[in-house]
């Protein structure tokens, strides 16, 4: 009875973070249709900086001073670098296209997670990144996809900058006595610091807000940040890294179906076949043996994490 439970376990914490992917993938179709056009920064400070100050103020939690730098690098890593680089690249460059060079997070994961987290590498992990990707660009290219160059370095900046911040996280693990709506929280809000002031010197403030602006950056800072991020952090003390990771795919298959649904795109046989190979790839990583043999268990405020 006992590795059934743990299986259950395991499965729940996976559809749970399963969310926030999922929420991600609606960042592409708000950032077209509803936000102001060329501010990538303030749709990220916007985002992220009263997002975290709702989480402090319901977690009422102060970091150990000794946790400063560390929440400070994380927000930096996970919220403001990221955020940004999404941004220019969700402006700069086609939806499909931004999503393809920011599916390579695994491959990163998986290397940083080798080295730091003393993560094992086998074949069955580097199948499932390359069938993901093939998976993804079969779903969101077309002959037609103009490139950027700013923008396509921009999406591996910000691809690099989040499987840092995921791969930290695991080994740093939670500060001893904060909740995890505070450390959800004060990532957010360092990342929102380090964004606002860049933001308001670059770009400055919309001339005008439409009831669409405000429904969109209410969405990002709401339901991309405050919901998502808080169920992406508790998934990181339940899971590996390098599961994480792979959870990722599930943004552009998101994006798309969001499309489909508000927008009235049309998915041929080609994509579905995409949808269905970014799935396989998540299957390829969950039904790893050595993952699947695991205790899935939370990780302990005061220690680091091992995948």
């Amino acid at each position: 009875m006992r590795p059934a439970n743990r299986t259950i376990n395991r499965w729940s914490a996976l559809l749970i973070t399963a969310i926030t992917p999922l929420i991600w993938g609606s960042t592409y179709i708000v950032t077209s249709e509803l936000l102001p056009p060329d501010m990538p920064l303030l749709a990220s400070a916007i985002r992220a900086l009263p997002a975290g100050l709702i989480l402090i103020a319901f977690s009422r939690t102060l970091p150990d001073p000794r946790w400063w730098f560390r929440l400070a690098v994380l927000g930096g890593l996970n919220i403001g670098l990221f955020f940004y680089c999404l941004f220019y690249a969700a402006y700069s460059l086609p939806g499909g296209m931004a999503a393809l060079v920011m599916s390579s997070q695994p491959l990163v994961v998986l290397l940083m997670s080798h080295f730091l987290l003393n993560s094992p590498l086998n074949t069955r992990h580097f199948l499932a990144a390359g069938t993901g990707i093939a998976g993804i660009a079969m779903l969101v290219l077309n002959a037609q996809v103009a490139l950027n160059g700013m923008g396509l370095l921009m999406g591996l900046l910000g691809t690099f900058s989040m499987a840092t911040g995921l791969v930290l996280t695991k080994l740093w693990g939670r500060p001893a006595g904060m909740s995890l709506t505070g450390f959800t929280g004060w990532q957010l809000v360092f990342g929102g610091f380090m964004l606002a002031p860049v933001a308001l010197w670059q770009e400055g403030l919309p001339a005008t807000l439409t009831t669409d602006n405000l429904l969109g950056y209410a969405y990002l800072c709401l339901a991309g940040a405050v919901f998502a991020y808080a169920i992406w952090f508790w998934g990181i003390e339940r899971l590996p890294a390098v599961t994480l990771s792979f959870l990722g795919f599930l943004s552009p298959l998101s994006a798309c179906v969001f499309g489909y649904l508000i927008l009235g795109e049309t998915l041929s046989g080609f994509q579905l076949a995409g949808a269905m190979a970014i799935l396989v790839s998540i299957a390829l990583i969950t039904l790893n043996r050595s993952e699947s043999e695991s205790r899935v268990k939370a990780t302990p405020a005061h220690k680091p994490v091992q995948s």
